[in-house]
């Protein structure tokens, strides 16, 4: 109780103070303690120091402003363990191709291969027979298709 009233002190000494009791304060040097190898609020634990250059020009450059869309799932009906073919657009490298999921099956994992920006191939996975929208997820976000059809085993 002790502690919420001394804050309340404070916020009413804060919000209640002439002006001219504001302007007696010295002015602040917002200088602050940094300790060599020390990143931001981490106490006891060194910064990450330098850096590996092979591994930085090797890592993929994903194009986050341009957004997947997805145009048509082929065919429009499958049975889980065919092959469908997904066109659209800004799918990126397969290095920035993250997934793609059947809204039927969530959980499932679903094989798939990039084959361009434009295309590409997935394995329908094992799930209930009835309505499905396919995600793919991308550097620039994710996409969904229209509904298409899982077919009954």
């Amino acid at each position: 109780m002790r502690y919420r009233s001394a804050i309340m002190i404070g916020l009413m000494t804060l919000f209640v103070s002439p002006a001219w009791a504001q302007e007696a304060e010295p002015p602040s040097t917002n200088q602050s303690t940094q300790v060599e190898g020390m990143g931001f609020g981490a106490y006891d634990t060194e910064s990450i120091k330098g850096f590996d250059e092979n591994k930085v020009s090797k890592d993929p450059v994903c194009d986050r402003s341009k957004r997947p869309r997805i145009m048509k799932v082929e065919p429009d009906e499958a049975k889980p363990g065919e092959k469908v073919v997904i066109k659209g657009e800004n799918f990126g490298t397969k290095e920035c191709l993250h997934g793609v999921t059947f809204s039927s099956a969530p959980s499932s994992k679903v094989n798939y291969t990039y084959v361009n920006d434009a295309t590409i191939e997935a394995l329908v996975p094992d799930a209930k027979a009835g309505m499905s929208f396919v995600v793919v997820v991308a550097g620039g976000g994710s996409a969904q298709s229209k509904p298409v059809i899982i077919k009954g085993k």
